[in-house]
């Protein structure tokens, strides 16, 4: 490649940057939205439910070993994955509305990268100081202070890192029980690579790749423009009333400026390092701290706030021209969003809905086809089926077998001397079952007639069933 070629580049490298400390009412709430995320997070798998003697007594567990997922008073077993996959539908479409709605609110307040960066960020500040303060470290030569204060910033990383990698671990397995063998040498080994794994990425995403794991690994800046419309409050910069934009110095002539002073206190406080004035950016995560920020100045100088500010694209032709503009409801609430709220509650209200009208007894019934029939010594005719019983119930059941047929069929359980089994507290039990058609019969002649097999809890009188067929030697 020449010198000379003007190629667009796919990649940067890396220039760090030093948001400065801001203080605002968006500031705040992206305080409180880090601590109540961190909190859950961190605290969640230390939760206890009891369960009963039988069930682990954790809130949130993903029991991999079992095949279970507890949700405080919610069994998710393995045949109701649907659970799972609605909830990845809803959070896709409630991602889909929030940004058609408010624009990339996830990214700038909620997303987890965002979250322990700021985290990260707020550590660096502590320890190293502000920005012209951490700019001129960096600038510095290497010295036992420049050493002793990035040591102590890796250090506290690390230890977030090493956290954020622990909890993770903590919410598959019984937490108090795992936290002992990890720190005892016990654990699988599983749990310490995992540990590892997840403490590297978190110390190096959050605190070497801040800005470059939203713009080259993350799609969603790609993706967001299909989500996205002239309706949509976004943070922009008012430029009809910024510019021009000018210093303003005393005894100047400032008639003829707009109300920007071009003091970049928006981009000394974003952590993408980018100006908002340049229009809508794919590296904008609208964290809004530019508004604090300008707002902040616009007090000083005595002009309203709102030079930047949450707008929409479709307000700027009314606003340049001082007319109302449309009221932020009527932006939120438009055919899009009302779709996808839609479609949102839908998914919500059918999870629901399944949910309490599941059956605490599951039933699987596979006919044995190998061979299809035999035929017993009073020439009767015998088929053989696989049942698996699930009991749902946090202790131990009797179940009873029965069918119902529109001809003559007789029912038996192998190893047991009636149709009552024993299934233990939420387990599963696979019984064979022998269902025989007498001589003769019309279902010991017929190439399939079908029947229904019934179970009923012994205690709570429920039941369920599954239909099925028997094969018999036709003519």
């Amino acid at each position: 490649m020449s010198d000379t070629d003007n190629t667009p580049q796919l990649y940067a490298a890396r220039e760090p940057i030093f948001p400065r400390r801001v203080k605002g009412r968006f500031r705040t709430l992206k305080w409180i939205i880090m601590g109540l995320t961190l909190g859950i997070y961190y605290i969640t798998p230390w939760i206890r439910w009891d369960r009963g003697p039988n069930l682990p007594d954790q809130a949130v567990l993903v029991d991999l070993a079992n095949r279970r997922f507890y949700f405080f008073m919610i069994e998710i077993w393995p045949h109701e994955f649907y659970f799972v996959a609605g909830l990845l539908i809803m959070a896709g479409l409630g991602l889909f509305l929030f940004t058609s709605a408010l624009g990339r609110v996830w990214c700038g307040y909620t997303c987890p990268q965002t979250v322990w960066t700021d985290l990260f960020i707020l550590v660096e500040r502590w320890i190293e100081g502000d920005r012209n303060a951490r700019i001129r470290l960096l600038r510095s030569p290497w010295s036992a202070r420049k050493i002793r204060l990035r040591l102590t910033k890796w250090t506290v990383w690390l230890l977030i890192a090493l956290a954020t990698g622990g909890a993770w671990v903590f919410y598959f397995t019984d937490a108090p029980a795992l936290l002992h063998d990890l720190l005892t040498g016990e654990a699988h080994p599983v749990a310490y690579m995992t540990i590892f794994i997840l403490t590297a990425t978190t110390f190096t995403f959050g605190g070497f790749m801040r800005e470059q794991v939203c713009i080259y690994m993350c799609p969603w800046p790609r993706i967001q423009a299909a989500m996205m419309d002239e309706d949509t409050i976004t943070i922009g910069y008012r430029w009809w009333r910024g510019e021009p934009r000018g210093k303003r110095r005393k005894g100047a002539d400032v008639e003829g400026l707009g109300d920007c002073i071009d003091c970049n206190a928006c981009v000394n406080v974003c952590p993408m390092g980018i100006d908002i004035r340049d229009g809508q950016q794919l590296e904008c995560i609208t964290c809004a701290l530019c508004i604090d920020a300008c707002d902040e100045v616009m007090d000083k100088i005595g002009k309203p706030r709102g030079l930047i500010d949450y707008l929409a694209l479709s307000d700027e032709e009314a606003e340049r021209a001082g007319k109302p503009v449309k009221p932020i409801w009527k932006h939120i609430f438009r055919p899009r969003t009302l779709f996808y709220t839609a479609l949102w509650s839908a998914v919500g209200i059918a999870l629901v809905v399944a949910l309490f009208i599941r059956s605490p007894i599951d039933v699987r019934v596979s006919p044995v086809r190998n061979p299809l029939y035999v035929t017993l010594s009073d020439g009767s005719i015998r088929n053989t089926y696989d049942v698996r019983l699930r009991n749902m119930h946090g202790e131990d059941r009797e179940f009873t077998f029965s069918i119902t047929a529109d001809v003559p069929l007789e029912l038996s359980l192998e190893g047991e001397d009636d149709l009552t089994v024993l299934v233990p507290a939420d387990s599963t039990k696979k019984q064979r079952v022998y269902v025989t058609a007498p001589r003769g019969s019309p279902a010991a002649t017929a190439e399939r007639t079908g029947f229904r097999l019934w179970i009923e809890d012994a205690e709570s009188r429920e039941r369920a069933y599954k239909d099925t067929t028997f094969s018999g030697k036709a003519d």
